[in-house]
């Protein structure tokens, strides 16, 4: 019987008391599983800080004394927790022990930070794994202390390999596959941490902020999984974010491209990359609710390779701020050969990623993520590419998007109308005119580059209108 890759979040591991809300899940399938866990909530954060904080005052008493209170500090909230969960005073001991031993390899990664005044990028890496690795330990022990049969599998015992990237690795799937499949073969449940992988040297690599997900599609994918259950504390994708619009539509199917893109353009239920692994193999992503549990095991989304065109086309409105524009000057930009290929092999450099790219005769705008903004535009700016007269950037902008199958060619020009023939881009039109409409503030809008989404850039002010317009336009709330 194929095994569930199961994965719980830092949302849903916030109070000691989120554990039993874990082990009754666990217990509802009472089917051998692989659980897919992220650090506690605030966990990772924290440790980012205080790597920030470790490098900063590298070399002086008060920043040692930062790092060792942050994990004493850590130490309390696990005793917190354990006291909690675990009832027998003995496995509690050997439980903290353990625990111990991990925080004590911390402490020490961070003291070396103090003694070089530098953080390594592997360095780094190992660090930011630590809020996982000190869940899955935890877990582990407490499903042990209830009865159920359970082992810890560790990235680097079961041979998940990574493409070697520092900070934002992929899966090596060649080399992966089949040792993590014999590794998380057996009849009990298999606690992982996610988050990180290891490289053909055998140093942590991380697979970017939020890639628990990833690390769990990955896994599903290595063992040819039945489902990847993904558990949240909402009721899974919805027609548009719930704080911003009244009553916001639950999805109940959605295929991989669409759930890829909501991800992409801000809808925080899966991390963006989470639908690579699974794409082509016909796994079905499942997204529960840990506090509905009168619904049991059944989902409110589900993610697969169905491709389904609603009658009104738009499935969901999403939005983000984490966006920014670098914007080229010039007469012939758009035309000159050769420029964009020097900014992005420029950027590429530097390791900034690239979201996309508009172009005209006299601009051309780079959209990046916004914290990448800064360093972008000093490298462009040093660069100095020929034809390009300016260079300028802009982070005060935020993306909205209209995604479902069908957007790219669909005609309906109203609520109700018949979306089933006719080609262009009447969606998208309908998106931007009732953004403008409802007086949102445009700066740029854009269709094609996905055939299920179409975005429009508006005044970061204007992020939340615009949603709610764009909705109200398709879904008349």
């Amino acid at each position: 019987m194929k095994k569930i890759v199961v994965k719980f979040g830092g949302s849903n591991l916030r109070q000691p008391q989120d554990i039993d809300r874990v082990i009754n899940v666990v217990q509802t399938y009472n089917r051998p599983l692989v659980l897919v866990v992220s650090a506690f909530y605030g966990i990772t954060n924290a440790l980012i800080a205080c790597v920030q904080s470790a490098k900063e005052g590298a070399g002086t008493k008060a920043a040692l004394a930062d790092s060792r209170d942050y994990t004493q500090t850590l130490r309390a909230l696990k005793k917190e927790i354990l006291e909690a969960n675990i009832a027998d005073p003995k496995h509690r001991a050997e439980t903290e022990k353990a625990l111990g031993l991990r925080l004590d390899q911390l402490e020490r990664y961070l003291t070396g930070i103090h003694c070089i005044g530098d953080v390594p990028t592997f360095v780094n890496d190992a660090i930011l794994s630590y809020g996982e690795r000190l869940s899955s330990l935890l877990l582990t022990e407490v499903l042990l202390s209830r009865g159920i049969k359970a082992r810890e599998a560790l990235p680097e015992d079961i041979g998940l390999i990574t493409d070697g990237v520092f900070g934002n690795s992929a899966c090596d799937f060649t080399a992966s596959t089949a040792s993590v499949a014999q590794a998380l073969n057996g009849d009990e449940i298999i606690v992982v941490p996610g988050f990180y992988g290891v490289d053909r040297d055998g140093k942590t690599t991380l697979f970017g902020r939020g890639g628990s997900d990833y690390s769990a599609a990955s896994i599903a994918r290595c063992i040819g999984a039945e489902s990847l259950d993904v558990w949240k504390d909402v009721d899974g994708f919805l027609s548009a974010d719930p704080g911003s619009v009244g009553a916001p539509r639950s999805i109940a199917q959605l295929n991989y491209l669409e759930a890829a893109e909501l991800s992409y353009f801000g809808a925080k239920i899966l991390h963006p990359r989470t639908v690579e692994p699974l794409f082509d193999q016909d796994i079905p992503i499942r997204i529960l609710n840990i506090t509905k549990p009168e619904r049991g095991l059944q989902p409110y989304t589900v993610i697969n390779a169905e491709r389904t065109v609603t009658r009104d086309v738009v499935k969901s409105v999403s939005a983000t701020d984490d966006v920014a524009i670098l914007k080229l000057h010039g007469p012939g930009v758009g035309f000159k050969p050769g420029i964009l290929a020097q900014v992005t092999n420029t950027l590429d450099q530097h390791d900034i990623n690239i979201k996309s790219v508009l172009t005209a005769q006299t601009a051309i705008n780079i959209l990046l993520a916004r914290d990448h903004l800064e360093a972008a535009y000093a490298a462009v700016a040093e660069h100095h590419v020929g034809g390009v007269v300016e260079v300028s950037k802009d982070d005060q902008v935020a993306i909205v998007a209209v995604v479902g199958d069908g957007v790219l060619h669909a005609s309906g020009v109203g609520n109700g109308s018949d979306n089933s023939n006719g080609k262009g881009s009447a969606i998208a039109s309908r998106a931007l005119s009732a953004a403008l409409a409802g007086g949102a503030r445009v700066n740029l809008a854009a269709a094609g580059a996905s055939e299920v989404a179409a975005y429009m850039l508006v005044h970061q002010e204007d992020k939340k209108l615009a949603l709610q317009l764009v909705h109200a336009e398709f879904f008349g709330a």
